[in-house]
């Protein structure tokens, strides 16, 4: 796993950690206040959504970066192309669970929110 956030590109992977570790604070603290108000549940809906978006960014920085380095070599094995384009996805992928474990948390909430 560390492996992962260090070949994904440590400013990305950090900073989408930092927004995961924002994510779980914001689900313990909304789980403990008890709150029924849907505009501060929806906070972690927001941090999810923002997760995939910076991941996406990463991912296309990273895309950027790998063409443009191939566009200065004559010849790119296929393995090469293939090994950018699987470095440049790690940080979507990120994202991405951060976004699902958001609204699985929002959902939670949600649903504790409507029995009681």
């Amino acid at each position: 796993m560390i492996d992962l956030l260090f070949e994904g590109g440590i400013l990305f992977m950090s900073i989408l950690t930092i927004v995961l570790a924002a994510s779980c604070g914001l689900f313990v603290f909304y789980l403990i206040k008890k709150t029924k108000d849907e505009s501060q549940t929806s906070l972690i809906k927001s941090v999810g959504l923002f997760a995939l978006v910076f991941g996406l960014l990463g991912q296309f920085i990273g895309l950027y970066s790998a063409l443009q380095h191939i566009s200065q070599v004559e010849s790119v094995s296929s393995a090469m192309l293939a090994g950018g384009i699987r470095v440049s996805s790690i940080t979507s992928i990120y994202g991405m669970l951060i976004f699902i474990l958001s609204y699985l948390m929002w959902f939670v909430l949600k649903s504790i929110r409507s029995v009681d």
